[in-house]
């Protein structure tokens, strides 16, 4: 049985384009899932795992689909081949029901995978050359210089507490507590 796996990462994301890849490559069982390719908890994907039988073929769109890293798509796709199931990665022309299939997949693995280390270590060096120039990554402060010295104010009425001085500037007490140290 051919068997269509489709994944979106988002609630907000369409599976359309999948299912109508999936659909054309005459796939009579599909499972579409809506969640990160990162997270371990696919339930979807493990109910496919669980139904699989000897000579079906698992059938992707992307192989991205199926998961982010190499060592995880190495796992799935050995863990099929021992129970006798085959895998087609449509738009990478993989098709491991034969040894060309299977060597094409790890080589496009491979390159995929050394192009996300690439690009995790482009962000670092940005990350590391922005601040050697002094600017400093992360969300920006909900509480300005301005509110801290406010909120300073109004804790020194004794009736004043800090979960209403929180309310007040609309963050929750442990964010008041880390402004109100930082600035001490």
């Amino acid at each position: 049985m051919r068997i269509g796996y489709a994944r979106v990462s988002t609630e907000e994301q369409n599976e359309d384009a999948q299912l109508d890849a999936l659909n054309a490559a005459c796939c009579e069982k599909l499972y579409i899932e809506k969640c990160s390719g990162k997270s371990k908890n696919r339930p979807q994907l493990e109910r496919m795992i669980d139904a699989l039988r000897k000579d079906d073929i698992i059938v992707v769109q992307r192989l991205d689909r199926l998961g982010r890293s190499l060592k995880d798509l190495i796992e799935l796709l050995d863990g099929f081949k021992s129970q006798g199931v085959q895998f087609i990665s449509l738009n990478e022309s993989i098709d491991t029901t034969s040894a060309v299939g299977e060597l094409a997949f790890h080589i496009i693995a491979s390159v995929a995978q050394f192009e996300r280390q690439l690009i995790s270590e482009r962000t670092k060096a940005g990350l590391a050359s922005a601040r050697a120039r002094g600017r400093k990554g992360g969300r920006k402060e909900k509480l300005t210089n301005n509110d801290i010295k406010k909120a300073h104010a109004m804790l020194l009425d004794p009736e004043m507490t800090k979960a209403e001085v929180a309310r007040h500037f609309d963050v929750s007490r442990p964010t008041l507590n880390k402004a109100l140290e930082r600035n001490s």
